[in-house]
């Protein structure tokens, strides 16, 4: 089964979710897909009155992008965790957690906020830090 989908380059994707946002949609989230060993999507999904619209941009793995964030500032969660998991750089990140948003150690004082659970190398979480 296949999205449907808007294509967009890196040059092109800040100027298609400023217009998107000035229309009154909401980013919802976005999705990274491997292609193959060397390319992968990162979908862009948004609603507006309980209909989808998604954007498709295409890179290479380990490629570099401009962030959405500078436009909807909740995108920078789901761009450091693409950052994190796919190596994907994002240009202009307004809260960049430089890898580190997943840890792989107990939280302290110093690491994020956001992600309460410690991770295991498997992928499995090991436990809930509260």
């Amino acid at each position: 089964m296949s999205i449907e989908a808007t294509p967009v380059t890196p040059a092109q994707i800040v100027a298609e979710v400023t217009k998107l946002k000035a229309e009154g949609y909401r980013l919802v989230t976005m999705s990274s897909v491997e292609i193959d060993a060397d390319n992968m999507e990162i979908l862009y999904h948004f609603d507006k009155d309980l209909v989808l619209k998604n954007l498709r941009l295409s890179l290479k793995k380990g490629g570099s992008i401009p962030s959405i964030s500078g436009v909807l500032f909740t995108a920078f969660l789901i761009e450091n965790e693409i950052k994190d998991q796919f190596g994907v750089s994002f240009e202009g990140l307004v809260l960049d957690y430089q890898g580190k948003l997943y840890n792989e150690v107990v939280q302290t004082t110093t690491t994020s906020p956001f992600c309460r659970m410690q991770v295991k190398s498997s992928g499995t979480v090991a436990k809930e830090v509260l």
